[in-house]
């Protein structure tokens, strides 16, 4: 397909093309921001710069809070109440990277949803959709490390039991926990790992982001009609899209203006609103806290994780836990392939529609499983909803696809655009603006 035609800048000066022979900065800046994106694009696509912004938040507070930290099991916590107490901005620096991820969160799972409603995962943005599925994955690795390093009881017997997992791996499981522990329980060397992890996969997550937005910049973006730019010429693509900037970026702007106040008022009004009161009591590995739960972040995940309460055959309960967890997320991967559909955008399919919606709501009610104690009626919501997210992937993508019949499609994005904003200007023959009078 090759990548979306555009102008490129040209230096003109001396002075520029001196710089630009040598190091062509300028020209991949002002390219970005002039990169052809298409018309039509709704609220949806604000979460890419919600997501960047956030990720430079935790990196920035992060830095500064390990300048304080220490990472030892008798220092750990006193450590965390110095950095609240008596470390200039220290509250603000440590609410502001815990309600952090929670935010970050909140925007990956709309990005995801939003991917999965619009087709962003089919062809060409397969290796797109994957380097996010990567991200996600280095984030939540991420997240379950930091929340190990304040050393109360949440952070010790979540990562007691979260590694304990890894076990069940037929013949490699136990050198793997001790691997995880550094030794034979989670001690000093545990959370000497643990913090190290979590200060280079940021990083990592910021690398994979760079990867993640070069892919799309080459495929181009996907819409909410699923219906490609057209690239016979650069007259046509003006006609599908808009420069980045200012377009988008002002309307990024504003969405993330708003999505900051939410994220304030989290910080300086309830900063401990998402997270378990057990965490500021300090880590005692001889008494177990009555209701062990993670971050509300990995409530689906864990409720998946503890849906299965029966052996399979040579699989027991705890491997099948694991799998059924991995599965989870593998699946999301293998969207692509498991889709049949060739209609990209759920818009234009219509029993798509309620299944997508079960969905959301199945991800919603696993949510509220995961919290719940590991007792009936919640093991059996937890087991139907588990199902119900194994078929829509394995069972529902791939038979809609052959059964559905889908709703016309536009004939392109301009025509989409030009229904639902009949008074805007549009370009003329020559790529001139034209009114619709005209």
């Amino acid at each position: 397909m090759g990548t979306i035609p555009q102008e490129h800048y040209e230096p003109k000066s001396s002075a520029e093309k001196w710089i630009h022979s040598r190091l062509p900065i300028v020209a991949f800046v002002l390219d970005f921001a002039a990169f052809p994106s298409p018309k039509n694009l709704n609220w949806m696509w604000i979460w890419g710069v919600m997501l960047s912004v956030f990720l430079v938040v935790q990196i920035v507070t992060g830095i500064v809070l390990v300048m304080h930290y220490t990472p030892h099991v008798d220092n750990a916590f006193a450590s965390v109440e110095h950095i609240m107490r008596d470390v200039n901005g220290g509250w603000l620096l440590r609410y502001m990277h815990a309600n952090g991820a929670s935010f970050f969160f909140i925007a990956v799972y709309l990005h995801i949803f939003r991917g999965l409603y619009y087709g962003s995962y089919k062809a060409p943005r397969e290796i797109t959709w994957i380097i996010g599925i990567l991200i996600y994955l280095c984030m939540m690795a991420t997240a379950f490390m930091g929340y190990v390093l304040p050393w109360g009881q949440m952070s010790f017997w979540g990562a007691t039991v979260i590694t304990n997992l890894f076990s069940a791996i037929p013949l490699v499981g136990d050198s793997i926990v001790t691997w995880l522990w550094g030794g034979f329980s989670v001690d000093n060397p545990t959370l000497n790992r643990f913090f190290s992890l979590h200060y280079l996969l940021p990083f990592v997550i910021a690398g994979l982001t760079v990867v993640h937005i070069w892919a799309f910049h080459h495929t181009g973006n996907n819409n909410p009609t699923g219906v490609e730019v057209r690239r016979d010429s650069i007259e046509m693509v003006k006609r599908d899209t808009v420069p980045f900037w200012p377009y988008f970026v002002i309307k990024d702007v504003y969405a993330l203006v708003l999505f900051l106040i939410a994220f304030c008022v989290f910080v300086f009004f309830m900063p401990n609103f998402l997270g378990h009161p057990d965490n500021y009591i300090e880590a005692n590995p001889l008494s177990t806290p009555a209701h062990i739960v993670p971050e509300w972040y990995f409530l689906p995940i864990y409720a998946m994780l503890r849906a299965i309460t029966f052996d399979v055959l040579f699989i027991d309960s705890k491997l099948g836990g694991v799998l059924v967890m991995f599965a989870s997320i593998a699946l999301l991967a293998l969207a692509p392939w498991l889709d049949t559909s060739r209609v990209r955008s759920g818009r234009y399919r219509p029993k798509f529609k309620g299944a997508f919606l079960l969905l959301v709501i199945d991800f919603a009610v696993l949510m509220w499983v995961g919290g719940q104690p590991a007792e009936q009626p919640y093991i059996i919501i937890g087991q139907l909803a588990t199902l119900y997210w194994f078929a829509y992937f394995l069972v529902i993508l791939p038979v809609l696809g052959v059964i559905e019949q889908p709703d016309p499609q536009p004939a392109s994005i301009e025509a989409d655009f030009a229904a639902g904003h009949p008074e805007a200007p549009r370009p003329g023959p020559a790529g001139a603006l034209a009114t619709p009078a005209e």
